[in-house]
């Protein structure tokens, strides 16, 4: 696996791909954060990235320790194309959190439903 400094170089080089004005009101930033973070709707689901508003302010957080579980026999160009993929996730959050808009998070409850109704009819 990539080192997280490297991780953290790389996330600063895909944050300079964005528009300036994607970052308006992102107050909190992008954090890049060692641990690893279990979803709530499975032991085998982590979550890679999330956006969150607080009194700390809107931000979007990068789980290094996910990537690394998830995706850690990946080489560098792929990791790289998995962390544009999250962080531009997470940015399209928040700009539809701004807009009032809730298009990516019925599409990311969609995908559950679909990955559970998936994962029942294996059993």
């Amino acid at each position: 696996m990539v080192d997280i400094d490297r991780v953290g170089e790389i996330l600063d080089e895909l944050a300079e791909e964005l528009p300036y004005e994607f970052y308006n009101e992102l107050s909190g930033g992008i954090l890049l954060l060692p641990e690893m973070k279990q979803s709530p709707h499975g032991e085998d689901l982590c979550i890679m990235g999330e956006y969150s508003v607080s009194q700390s302010g809107r931000m979007i957080k990068i789980y290094y320790g996910s990537f690394e579980r998830m995706y850690g026999w990946m080489d560098e160009a792929q990791l790289r194309e998995k962390l544009r993929e999250v962080l531009r996730h997470e940015f399209r959050h928040h700009i539809e959190g701004l807009a009032g808009e809730r298009g990516l998070e019925i599409e990311d409850e969609k995908q559950l439903r679909e990955y559970f109704a998936r994962k029942a009819g294996r059993s």
